[in-house]
């Protein structure tokens, strides 16, 4: 099977977007010869034998919406996507996308009691860390019970900046 690609420039570093052709399947940040291993691992796990082919203009409405976003012209994402995980890891980002709007912060335990699990905010932390959407998957949005920031998949400075950008006042 064949996955597109392409990276782009952030203000939080290189993104790399992935599609199936259809959907975008992936924002990871770094490039793809970084991430190569766990890219090719992911891949295989949902898709079988892959190939990565950089096709820009397959990825073109993705990174124009990254950029709309970095350019304070864009608070919500529209571009197709498709979520690649167990059932409970979609479940909670789906929370993620559909309850947490820009500018706002959850706790992890706000997104158990919303999904229906409220005794499962370990989990959710785990599905949240594995979050296969950076930025349009709101998981920086996600804060502690404290409403501090803790652990983010990309980095602290990462999530400190999204939430600056935002305006969202952190602890």
């Amino acid at each position: 099977m064949e996955l597109f690609y392409d990276e782009m420039d952030s203000p939080v570093g290189t993104m790399l977007l992935i599609s199936d052709g259809e959907k975008i399947v992936r924002i990871e940040y770094g490039s793809l010869s970084d991430l190569d291993e766990k890219m090719t691992n992911w891949a295989e796990r949902y898709f079988g034998d892959v190939v990565f082919i950089k096709k820009p203009e397959i990825v073109i409405k993705a990174k124009g919406e990254l950029q709309e976003y970095f350019q304070n012209n864009r608070q919500q994402f529209t571009i197709p996507f498709e979520f690649h995980g167990t059932d409970f890891q979609k479940t909670v980002w789906q929370a993620l996308f559909d309850t947490i709007s820009f500018g706002q912060t959850k706790t992890y335990k706000d997104i158990a009691e919303t999904i229906g699990k409220p005794k499962a905010v370990r989990a959710v932390g785990g599905a949240v860390n594995k979050n296969p959407f950076s930025i349009v998957v709101p998981c920086h949005r996600v804060v502690g019970a404290n409403g501090k920031m803790v652990g983010y998949n990309g980095g602290l400075d990462k999530k400190e900046f999204l939430l600056n950008h935002e305006i969202v006042e952190i602890s």
